[in-house]
């Protein structure tokens, strides 16, 4: 898309400053106060004018998420928000995360599988098109593979729909399928033809190519 390729630094620290590292535990802890969804937390990062998406670092769009996510749940005022301090003197902590919970939360993970009783609508191998869905609010479909072609390669069974979740109807679920795209079919016939993009869409993503 114009930005050129991607250089990844194999020395790369897991964080380039601090206030990186009390990002990353102000999210976390925030998130266990179970006031919003991880897809609520996706959204609110996502959701903004490419300018400011594009000219964030990795963690600043992380604090800018959080920022949404503090004031949308009344956690705090956007004077607070503003001054960078409470307004008054704040209840002591009850029931906070402490380090044990904090790292078996994260390494273990939230399942966000759900049975299904009905049986998915394509199996592997089926050739698929997606929807070219450009929705107000949040999709987990990548743009770059709307309306493209693909192949089944896998099947997951069903899976919480993060469309619905980020709206906190986690009740919501659809299978949840691997589908695979050759390079060309997504970039024209500059993409590499050995090359594939595999990318894992829920149902309603998809029709019968």
């Amino acid at each position: 898309m114009g930005f050129g390729p991607i250089a990844p630094d194999p020395d790369e620290p897991l964080f380039h400053a601090e206030w990186e590292r009390r990002t990353l535990g102000l999210v976390v802890a925030s998130g266990c106060l179970g006031r919003w969804t991880i897809d609520e937390s996706r959204f609110a990062r996502e959701n903004r004018h490419p300018l400011d998406y594009y000219g964030s670092s990795y963690y600043e769009i992380w604090i800018k998420g959080l920022e949404v996510l503090l004031l949308k749940h009344g956690l705090v005022s956007p004077q607070e928000l503003v001054a960078g301090r409470p307004d008054d003197v704040l209840p002591a902590a009850t029931g906070g995360p402490n380090v044990e919970t904090v790292l078996r939360i994260v390494g273990r993970g939230s399942p966000y599988d759900r049975p299904l009783a009905a049986l998915g609508r394509f199996a592997v191998g089926d050739s698929v098109r997606t929807n070219n869905l450009n929705p107000v609010g949040h999709t987990r479909l990548p743009r770059y593979v709307r309306g493209k072609v693909g192949m089944i390669v896998a099947g997951h069974g069903g899976f919480v729909f993060a469309d619905e979740n980020t709206h906190g109807r986690s009740s919501t679920a659809q299978h949840l399928y691997t589908v695979c795209f050759n390079s060309t079919e997504l970039w024209g016939p500059d993409g590499d033809p050995n090359s594939t993009v595999s990318v894992d869409a829920w149902e309603s993503y998809l029709e019968p190519a």
